[in-house]
């Protein structure tokens, strides 16, 4: 019985047990000894279980959102406070300090589930969140292949959702590069990205000549060594290289568009000749 819980991620409804063969009496011995413990009273824990899981099942709600989105491993933007979802029409209590999302699901959610389909948590991203930030899990998703547009498609997604499904695009390697790529799109100058120069992929290429390269945490020792190397071979080819750090994107973002702007101004995005 212990393995049955184990199955259900370590937290699983009394109901399901009993339905899978259980008896009660074993249950309340697994109670009684410790080996379980009572969270609600249709749900059982194993002493040490993702709290986050247990939270949900005491609250009677699934993980949703960009809390599903972080648990996932997308990029996330921000996360305010843990995300739920619960049906309008039942009589859940929302838990202390949590952000629920009161609304009917596009995929059914088992009673059994505490965590939301993918689908449905990006449903509900696309309009809480602001839009580069949803814009950025969504192609994540998208990268990871954890979504096919195809499928999409074929759903009835709300206005929000719809419409961040026509938005995405394929190849952006993190959500800092969605963002980067979405806040210059007004400058009308054609903008490539993850494409292979000179040995290795540039992270954009502005016009023919001037290549932005984004720098995340991993961008230190041997990553570092083979940047400069691959900056100075751009060079040499007659590209100009623009590199920017995650929180010059995210925190001063007037000074590096500012940057650019002045780099399109000189002319360093067009070939010579």
């Amino acid at each position: 019985m212990i393995a049955a819980v184990t199955e259900k991620h370590d937290v699983a409804r009394v109901t399901s047990l009993r339905n899978a063969g259980h008896s009660r009496h074993t249950i309340a011995l697994a109670l009684d000894s410790g080996r379980l413990i009572r969270v609600r009273r249709d749900w059982v824990a194993l002493p040490g279980a993702d709290p986050e899981l247990v939270a949900a099942a005491r609250h009677g709600v699934v993980l949703t959102c960009v809390t599903l989105a972080r648990r996932t491993g997308l990029w996330v933007l921000a996360e305010d406070s843990c995300h739920v979802g619960a049906d309008p029409h039942s009589a859940v209590r929302a838990p202390h300090r949590a952000t629920t999302h009161w609304s009917v699901p596009l995929v059914p959610r088992h009673p059994d589930d505490l965590v939301d389909s993918l689908t449905n948590a990006l449903v509900l991203i696309a309009r809480c969140q602001p839009h580069e930030a949803a814009l950025a899990v969504w192609e994540s998703a998208l990268d990871k292949r954890m979504i096919v547009r195809e499928e999409l498609a074929q759903l009835r997604l709300p206005g929000a959702a719809a419409r961040m499904l026509a938005a995405i695009q394929p190849y952006r390697d993190s959500g800092l590069e969605t963002i980067f790529i979405e806040r210059l799109r007004w400058l009308g100058v054609r903008i490539l990205v993850q494409i292979w120069i000179a040995g290795h992929r540039v992270d954009a290429l502005i016009g023919d000549r001037l290549v932005v390269q984004l720098d995340g945490g991993h961008h230190v020792d041997e990553q570092r060594v083979s940047d400069i190397s691959h900056d100075a071979a751009l060079m040499l080819m007659g590209y100009h290289v623009l590199r920017f750090g995650y929180r010059q994107v995210l925190e001063d973002w007037p000074r590096v568009q500012a940057t650019i702007m002045d780099a399109v101004a000189q002319g360093l995005h067009r070939a010579v000749g």
